[in-house]
Order: C-alpha cells, then structure tokens, then sequence
C-alpha cells in the first residue's frame, strides 16, 4: 500500500521501503486503487504536491493506494508517462497544487482538479528525448543513494562485529589463528591484519565483554551538546549566517537539508559532529558537513578523542534505544541531555577504537563525495526541470549535463 511516505515533493521514484501490505481479496475489493508501472500518484489529502513514479522496475507488479492517495494513468500515445511525470513534479505544478487547494482544515485536492491540471505537451518524440534527459539524471542519483546505503551497511556491520558482537575475540575463542581469519576477511593483507588482531583479547570476561573493555555511559567518552532556539527573527532562507536544523525534519540519509539559516546561533555544532533528534521522533541520526546552529530538537555529539566515524555508528547501534523515549507516556517524546549522557555503550581499548576510525572512515569520506555528487545532480536537474518543460529550452539547442 502506497502512503505519503513512499512519495516525495519534487522529482523521484516511488520509495520502494516502509509499505504495509493487504492480501488479494482485499486489494480486489479496491480495484479501482491499484496501481502499476507508469502509473503516477499524488497526495489528495495532508502534504499536498508529493508524487510517486511508478517504474517498471519497481519491486512490486502492483500497489494499492492508500485512501489520501489518488493516481494518474497516462494515454501513451499521446504522453510519454515519464515527461508527464516530470512535469507535474515540477516547482511550478507543486506551487500550483498548493494555491489551489482546499483552504479549510487539512489541505486537499481531488480527482476532479488532477483531471483538469493544464498540462504542455510538445511532440511526443520530444517529450521522450526530455523525460531520457532528466531520468539519465535521475538514475545517477540513484545509483550514488544505493551505492551510499551499501556503503554505511559495509561500516555498520564492521562497528557490529568488533563492539556488539566481539567477533575477532570470539574467533579467537573458537580456535582461529589465521590473523586474516580472526579479522572475518576484513583486511587481506597478513601482516596488516595481524597488527588489527593482536588488539583484540583472547578472551571474554564474566561480565562477557572482551577482557579489559566495560560498559559505561555515552557521557564517559563523547561530549554532547544540546541545542536550543535562537531567536526567530534571526532566521532567514537567503543563506545568511549558519544553517540551522532545528529538527528532524531536516534530516537526510546521512546529511541535513540546509534550508534555513540563522545569523545568532544559540548553540553550535562543528563539522563532523553526529546530530541526533531528540524531540519526537527521538533517535534519527545524521552527521553535520559544516559548522550549523543547532535548535531544542536536535543534540550533537563527537567522541573526546575526535573520532566522528566511531561516534556516528555508536549511535545508528543506539537508535533502538532512543526510539524507546518517543513512548515514555508524555504527550510529546523528547530526551534530555542528562539522559543522553547516560546511554549504555561498550568502551573498547584506545587502540581499538582508533583503528576502527582509520579503517572505516575512508567509506565515510566516499558516502561524503558521493552525496555531494547527489546535490550536483539533483542541482542540475531541477535547473533544467522547469526551463525544458516551458519549452525556454529545447533539446535541440543543446544542453550540458553534469557527469
């Protein structure tokens, strides 16, 4: 079932993750709901201008639309799905969507006004070579998003191995004498890998952690702070000042959307730093890529010993754990900063830790290139967006594309 989270405000496929599913009888009853490749959807009811591209290599053959939910299927002999898309995706239609919705209560729209959306389209011919423009842009991004979730995967698991599950200790314990073995296949090199594997014990102590590590309190290695609103008229959006994020709802995969700014930061957080929300929804994480202010609904956090990679995958491990004060029976979920310190976390040895930083960072610095390249492209796209579907500029005039 389609929700407006698996949709987006501007250009982008339908997010493919966090569906809930009905069985056939159901989804029957509902026919007239279902959805397929091509197929467009829009928000009828609630945010107002998100859409969804269905594509043809989308999971799913079908998918039923949940009730604040309508689609749009296109005559492809008159349309190509694809340009169709693009276009009402744009700035402009969203801006449209949005002045011309319902005013009451909850913003909404419905069939009757999608029917009537006026809409341009050049020849069909030139509506393809528009929507291969845009989509080539598009599947770039794309393939940087998956390569990125693959590669914070790859750095998790490694933080997962060495501090939640002990492997090399515990491989140790089995028997393995290989360093390249004892290390899980992590580092090929022999004599690289033995230097990593002569820091892990040999063996686990009562409290069953690798001898000489402990549990202690966030508090006891990282520095945190709490951040806190600065005065509202020194917000603005033209750039001025530090970018603010005041909560998560500024978050991204792995970096804030700068979006406001602030020219009297109350509380600042440094380049590097892990942000955490910590008003409902309490524990999203992301990291900071330049110095930004910091409002009440987000806290930062940097281990004492400058390790922002180690710190940033201590507290994706931590996300289960803060998401428990989003249902601490208030009527809004926050996490104070005595709390914050007081998180459970496995202190492993010095060496341990810097190790991993060395090791692991490099994948943080190409998640950081790489979702550089996705603001690049994304720039580029929605510059030339609105420009191609007014006809300003046609393909024949030539177009340059970032690579």
């Amino acid at each position: 079932m389609v929700r407006g989270s698996n949709l987006s405000l501007g250009p982008g496929l339908l997010k493919d993750t966090d569906f809930v599913f009905v069985d056939e009888a159901f989804a029957q009853k509902l026919s007239r709901s279902l959805c397929s490749a091509n197929d467009i959807i829009f928000t009828k009811k609630g945010t107002l201008g998100q859409t969804g591209f269905v594509p043809s290599s989308a999971r799913y053959k079908r998918y039923l639309l949940s009730s604040n939910q309508m689609k749009l299927t296109v005559n492809e002999q008159i349309a190509d799905p694809k340009f169709v898309y693009y276009f009402v995706s744009s700035q402009s239609s969203i801006d449209k969507i949005i002045r011309d919705a319902e005013a009451t209560g909850v913003p909404k729209t419905n069939v009757a006004y999608l029917k009537s959306f006026p809409i341009f389209l050049p020849p069909i011919d030139e509506q393809r070579s528009i929507s291969s423009l845009l989509s080539s842009l598009d599947d770039k991004i794309e393939l940087n998003r998956r390569m990125n979730e693959t590669l914070e995967a790859m750095a998790q698991a490694i933080f997962r191995d060495w501090f939640v599950d002990f492997g090399p200790t515990r491989r140790k314990l089995d028997g393995a004498t290989d360093p390249v073995t004892i290390m899980g296949g992590l580092v090929q090199d022999a004599e690289r890998a033995q230097a990593l594997a002569d820091l892990f014990p040999a063996a686990l102590g009562d409290d069953g952690l690798p001898e000489g590590w402990r549990t202690g309190e966030l508090g006891d290695g990282f520095d945190t702070v709490m951040g806190q609103s600065p005065p509202g008229t020194s917000y603005n959006g033209d750039g001025i000042g530090l970018p603010f994020f005041q909560g998560r709802r500024d978050f991204g995969f792995r970096f804030p959307q700068n979006r406001v700014y602030c020219t009297s930061p109350s509380r600042i957080a440094e380049d590097n730093w892990t942000l955490i929300s910590v008003r409902a929804p309490v524990g999203d994480v992301n990291r900071s890529r330049q110095r930004c202010c910091i409002g009440r609904g987000v806290g930062a956090i940097l281990h004492r010993q400058s390790l922002p990679t180690l710190t940033y995958y201590t507290m994706l491990e931590l996300k289960p754990l803060l998401a428990r004060f989003d249902g601490d029976g208030t009527v809004f979920g926050s996490i104070n900063q005595k709390q914050v310190k007081s998180l459970p976390v496995v202190l492993a040895t010095a060496g341990i830790i810097q190790q991993f930083e060395i090791l692991v960072s490099p994948l943080d610095e190409l998640i950081r290139t790489k979702s550089d390249e996705v603001e690049t492209l994304a720039s580029t796209r929605d510059l030339l967006l609105p420009k191609l579907m007014s006809g300003e500029i046609r393909l024949g005039e030539g177009v340059e594309v970032a690579a």
